[in-house]
């Protein structure tokens, strides 16, 4: 089932007329930042969500779909804001607060302040209300419009530093733990872009670059 608008609706039953979503991408991965997008959709798509007809968990949706997507989130969002938080912080702070402050920085980021949130699976330390929901992003259109600007924007950044960082076929893996990616680690070393606190990264014996 699609993602809907019943979340976005009760909290304008509310009062709450500015929703932000929020979700991130990269929580998983070897390398690469973490980021996080924050969508606050226009009050037409709350009215006619068909206008984002397609936008679902950018996880089951191919990446040509995820670009459609995102370039139609662009027309029909309120406000876009990301956050991106690098390897080294992730490896400084654990990566649950690096998730958190990439979220703080996309809000941040947005044209106009929230009056609430819906968040897949995070809470912030924010006053602001908080929906949290599992699976947000299959569940609320606001989050899955999230999940897609938050995964096009990394994977663009990912196909960027593999022209940086040649070698690791960080274009095509962008960062997650594939067999790819091992082979490289394994005659490479580690990058900058590496998180040295992540298998297996810590097990390595010689972290080459860093």
């Amino acid at each position: 089932m699609a993602p809907t608008v019943e979340y976005e609706k009760a909290l304008q039953a509310q009062g709450q007329q500015r929703v932000a979503g929020l979700d991130e991408a990269g929580r998983g991965c070897w390398a690469g930042p973490v980021v996080a997008a924050a969508v606050m959709l226009a009050p037409q798509v709350l009215a006619f969500p068909t206008l984002l007809a397609g936008v679902d968990d950018s996880k089951v949706l191919s990446a040509k779909q995820r670009e459609v997507g995102y370039r139609r989130i662009k027309t029909q969002a309120q406000g876009i804001g990301i956050g991106v938080v690098p390897a080294y912080i992730i490896d400084g702070l654990g990566i649950l607060p690096a998730t958190r402050l990439a979220m703080l920085i996309a809000l941040l980021s947005l044209p106009s302040s929230p009056s609430a949130l819906l968040i897949d699976a995070v809470t912030l330390p924010l006053l602001l209300p908080q929906t949290v929901l599992i699976k947000g992003d299959a569940r609320s259109l606001s989050i899955a419009a999230a999940s897609v600007v938050a995964k096009v924007t990394r994977d663009r950044l990912m196909r960027e530093a593999d022209l940086a960082y040649p070698g690791y076929s960080f274009g095509l893996h962008k960062g997650y733990g594939t067999a790819a990616h091992r082979k490289a680690l394994a005659k490479l070393g580690p990058c900058f872009l590496h998180r040295l606190s992540f298998r297996p990264l810590r097990d390595m014996e010689t972290l080459n670059g860093r």
